[in-house]
C-alpha cells in the first residue's frame, strides 16, 4: 500500500493489515511521518515530532510482531502535550515549562506502550488546556484541516487536527469542559470523554482536577473503543482512578440498538443552535430509530447555568494547580528578577499567556473571602443540580443525543474574546464534565460551507458500552466518519 492509502485507513484497519503482514510497522510510521512533514507546516498540530524514536520503536515492534495481541499493535499515534512522556518535552503549549522533559511516562502512555503503540510526538493545544480554539498556544494556533482559516476547536485541537489531517491514526486528548468533543466535532473525527476516574490521570498536567479526563480521538467509534480498552482501569498512582467496569468495549460493538431509548433534550435544541446543526443531529435520531431504537423527548434543564458553574469551578482549581509553576523547581525561569518575590512575579508574568492569567485571577477571586460563598459555593450547588438533572433524564432513556457545538468552527481570531466570558459552546459539553459522565462526539454531516457537524451522545456513569455501540450503529449506516479534507487541508473528499 502507498502512504496515501495507508493514511486513509482507520486505526483498526491498519492494525489488521499489520497483523496480516500486508504492511510493516516501519512502513506505517514512515507514511505518517511523510504526512506530518507535508501537512504540519500548515496545520501546526505538532509541537514536537519524535521521528527517530518512532522509527527505532517501529523496528523493535516489527521484530516481535508475531507475538502481537492488541488490535492496535504497531499503529502510529500521537499524544497531547499536557500528558507526560519520559524524556520528551511536555510543555502544555506554554513558555513557562520551556524544554521540560519528564522523568516518567503518564499511566496512559505506559498502557499504550504495552499494547505496542508507536508515538509520533506531542500535539499542540491551548496553553495548559485553557481555551476553546487552540489559539492560546505559545507555539502558535492550530489550524483546521478542513479550512485553514478556521479553528480546530480546543483545547485538544492538535489531537483532532492531526487525526483529521492523516498525521497519525489516533490521538490522546484531555477533556475538562468539552476539550475532546468540541475539536472532534469541528474536525470531523470521533472523540470520547470517559466516565471520570475510569482512565488514570497520573501524568496528566492538571487544569481542573475534578473534571479533567484523558480520552481518545480516532476516525470512528471502533477506533475509540479499541484505545479505551487499553487505557481504562484502576491505577494505584491516581487516587481518583476507579476499577474499569465496562469491560471489552470493542467486542461489544454489535450495532444492535433495538430497545435502546435515545433521549432528545428539548432544552438543548432551542435558540442559539444553528439550523443546519439541529437538522444533522436530529437525523442521527432517525438513523438510530430505523435500527430499532426508541426516541423520547425529555428535559435536561442545565443549559442556563452549566457554563457559569464550569468556569467558576475550573478557574478555582486552576489557580491552585498552577501555583506550582514558579521558576524554581522546573521549567523556564525569568532573569534579573531581584529576589524571590521578583522571581515568582516575573517568571509567571512572562511565562503564562493572557488566557491562563485571566483564569488564575478569576480563580483567586472566586476563592477569596468575599466571594467564596457567593461564587464558588454557588457553583458547587449548580453542579449538584446538573447531576440531579441527568439522573432524572436517565430514568427515561439509555443515552442522550444532543449537539456537540451550536455552530461550525469559528474563524481564527474570532473565538477568543478580550475578556473571559462563558463561551456559548461550553454549555453543550461542560454538563457531562460537571456530572462526571461519559460523552462522545461523532461526525454527522457537513454544513453549507463544507464544514463538519458533530453529534454528541451522553450516557450514565460507566455507560461507555452503550454510548460507543450507539455511535457504531450510526456509523454502520452512514459515511460521515469516512469524509476527509481534500489533500487533508481544505475541502471535502
Amino acid at each position: 500500500m502507498g502512504g496515501t492509502e495507508l493514511t486513509g485507513l482507520t486505526a483498526l484497519e491498519l492494525g489488521a493489515a499489520i497483523r496480516r503482514g500486508e504492511v510493516s510497522i516501519p512502513e506505517a510510521v514512515r507514511a505518517a511521518l511523510c504526512a506530518v512533514e507535508a501537512r504540519n507546516g500548515a496545520v501546526n498540530a505538532f509541537i514536537t515530532v519524535t521521528a527517530r524514536r518512532a522509527l527505532e520503536r517501529a523496528e523493535k515492534l516489527q521484530a516481535e510482531a508475531g507475538r502481537a495481541r492488541s488490535p492496535l499493535y504497531g499503529v502510529p499515534m500521537a499524544i497531547k502535550d499536557n500528558i507526560c512522556t519520559r524524556g520528551v518535552k511536555t510543555s502544555c503549549a506554554s513558555r513557562i515549562l520551556g524544554e521540560f522533559a519528564p522523568a516518567y511516562d503518564a499511566g496512559v502512555v505506559d498502557r499504550l506502550a504495552g499494547a505496542g503503540a508507536v508515538s509520533l510526538g506531542k500535539l499542540n493545544m491551548d496553553e495548559f488546556a485553557m481555551g476553546s480554539t487552540s489559539e492560546t498556544s505559545y507555539y502558535g494556533p492550530v489550524r483546521n484541516p478542513w479550512d485553514l482559516a478556521r479553528s480546530p476547536g480546543g483545547s485538544s485541537g492538535g489531537s483532532a487536527a492531526a487525526v483529521a489531517a492523516g498525521m497519525g491514526w489516533y490521538a490522546l486528548g484531555s477533556d475538562t469542559g468539552g476539550s475532546i468533543r468540541q475539536p472532534a466535532a469541528f474536525c470531523g473525527v470521533t472523540g470520547i470523554k470517559p466516565t471520570y476516574g475510569t482512565v488514570s490521570r497520573y501524568g496528566l498536567v492538571a487544569y481542573a482536577s475534578s473534571m479533567d479526563q484523558i480520552g481518545p480521538l480516532g476516525r470512528d467509534a471502533a477506533d475509540c473503543a479499541a484505545v479505551l480498552d487499553v487505557i481504562q482501569g484502576r491505577d494505584a498512582r491516581d487516587a481518583t482512578s476507579l476499577d474499569g467496569r465496562y469491560g471489552g468495549l470493542l467486542d461489544g460493538l454489535t450495532g444492535d440498538v433495538r430497545g435502546l431509548k435515545v433521549g432528545l433534550p428539548r432544552d438543548w435544541y432551542g435558540d442559539g443552535l444553528d439550523g443546519e446543526a439541529r437538522a444533522a443531529v436530529l437525523a442521527v435520531a432517525d438513523v438510530l430509530k430505523s435500527r430499532g431504537a426508541e426516541v423520547v423527548e425529555l428535559s435536561v434543564p442545565v443549559m442556563d447555568y452549566a457554563a457559569s458553574a464550569y468556569y467558576a469551578i475550573a478557574a478555582a482549581e486552576a489557580s491552585s494547580n498552577l501555583s506550582r509553576f514558579d521558576g524554581i523547581r522546573y521549567g523556564w525561569r525569568a532573569e534579573e528578577c531581584g529576589g524571590l518575590d521578583g522571581l515568582y512575579a516575573k517568571t509567571r508574568s512572562q511565562g503564562f499567556g493572557p488566557e491562563v492569567k485571566r483564569r488564575i485571577l478569576l480563580g483567586a477571586l472566586v476563592l477569596s473571602a468575599g466571594h467564596y460563598e457567593g461564587r464558588y459555593q454557588k457553583a458547587l450547588r449548580a453542579r449538584a443540580l446538573v447531576r440531579d438533572a441527568f439522573q432524572a433524564a436517565f430514568e427515561r432513556c439509555g443515552v442522550i443525543l444532543a449537539p456537540t457545538a451550536p455552530a461550525d468552527a469559528p474563524r481564527l481570531g474570532e473565538g477568543q474574546p478580550e475578556e473571559l466570558q462563558a463561551r456559548p459552546g461550553v454549555a453543550y459539553t461542560a454538563p457531562a464534565n460537571l456530572a462526571g459522565l461519559p460523552a462522545l462526539s461523532m461526525p454527522c454531516g457537513l454544513d453549507g460551507k463544507g464544514l463538519p457537524i458533530g453529534a454528541q451522545l451522553i450516557a450514565p456513569r460507566f455507560g461507555e458500552g452503550a454510548l460507543l455501540n450507539a455511535a457504531h450503529a450510526f456509523q454502520l449506516d452512514t459515511d460521515w466518519h469516512r469524509r476527509i479534507p481534500v489533500g487533508r487541508g481544505g475541502g471535502v473528499k
